[in-house]
């Protein structure tokens, strides 16, 4: 049996190391996971909003293009001012809804989040 757990770890450690290529900070201790997620594959509105931040704007929301503070570390560390936050609007609903585009060094980077901050995936386009 310690031969095949050996084995077992080998395999997942080969696997892991494959997917680092895709990684996306998850928080507070550093840890990062294989995932992301691919322009295309977010919602048409995630896409539109995407294309309003790159055209500097008009924004829909008074609160898009505000700072984002990062309080809960789930993106990496970056000084102050550094990410901005845009919304992402959902479709039935009657606030500003729970889906946000995050974007760190102006275009430099874009996160997407659709449970208002617990979770990121990093947008590879």
């Amino acid at each position: 049996m310690g031969a095949w757990v050996r084995r077992l770890a080998v395999l997942l450690g080969l696997a892991l190391l494959a997917g680092l290529g895709q990684a996306f900070w998850t928080g507070g201790q550093g840890k990062l996971e294989a995932a992301g997620i691919h322009a295309l594959e977010l919602p048409e509105q995630a896409r539109s909003t995407l294309a309003l931040i790159r055209q500097g704007g008009p924004y829909p929301y008074a609160k898009d293009g505000s700072v984002f503070q990062n309080r809960e570390g789930r993106l990496p560390p970056r000084e102050r001012g550094y990410y901005r936050e845009y919304t992402v609007p959902t479709p039935g609903s009657r606030d500003r809804g729970a889906r946000r585009i995050v974007a760190g060094g102006g275009t430099a980077e874009f996160w997407y989040t659709a449970d208002h901050y617990r979770t990121f995936k990093r947008i590879r386009e």
